[in-house]
């Protein structure tokens, strides 16, 4: 089971996912609550060991724009939102980054094709939102096989029942281990890496 932490800014936040054995870890360089700047992501980078990704993640900006600001803050992996072509996807490839393609729930049925991203990370309906959903749907993307990442409304109580239920291979979690918005909350942080470790496909 492949774990993704996203939206941490703070060094203890870093911590308390790779201690808890996280795969990946995210830096939202996008507007947002959580956003934090390249220099910033850069110094968390420091507490980042060799073998977890550390991902920049990015909503509205262009794909070259992504890849430029993820290189300012030393990642090696840039996850994109929002609406997307092949080649956005070429344009990452090709710039010797790792991509993780977010798409969402009601996207359009090509958008689940296999673009050449590394990983592909699917949303609920309404990003953000932070609400549970069907996780079962998943199973009708014909997804399996595919390396790709369940999002939106996880959260430590619910993660091993939603990768049981829609066969996830991994799952990315940002406001289900907060204490409040744009806050991590540790102990979640650990409870929800230590959940997922134990989940079913």
């Amino acid at each position: 089971m492949f774990v993704k932490v996203c939206g941490l800014s703070t060094p203890e936040s870093v911590q308390a996912a790779v201690e808890s054995g996280a795969d990946a870890v995210g830096f939202v360089l996008t507007k947002s609550p959580r956003e934090v700047s390249p220099e910033q992501a850069r110094a968390l980078l420091a507490g980042v060991p060799e073998g977890v990704a550390a991902v920049g993640v990015f909503r509205h900006e262009t794909a070259a724009d992504a890849v430029a600001t993820a290189r300012a803050a030393g990642l090696e992996w840039v996850q994109l939102h929002g609406s997307r072509t092949p080649e956005d996807v070429r344009t990452v490839n090709d710039a010797g980054m790792r991509l993780i393609r977010a798409v969402t729930l009601g996207a359009a049925d090509g958008e689940f094709a296999d673009w050449g991203e590394e990983l592909l990370l699917v949303d609920a309906a309404v990003p953000g939102s932070g609400e549970a959903w069907d996780y079962a749907l998943m199973r009708e993307k014909g997804l399996a096989g595919r390396k790709w990442l369940l999002a939106g409304g996880l959260s430590p109580e619910n993660v091993a029942s939603a990768v049981e239920a829609a066969a996830a291979w991994g799952v990315d979690v940002s406001s289900g281990v907060e204490a409040s918005r744009g806050v991590k909350d540790l102990v979640k942080v650990r409870a929800f890496v230590a959940a997922a470790r134990q989940a079913r496909t």
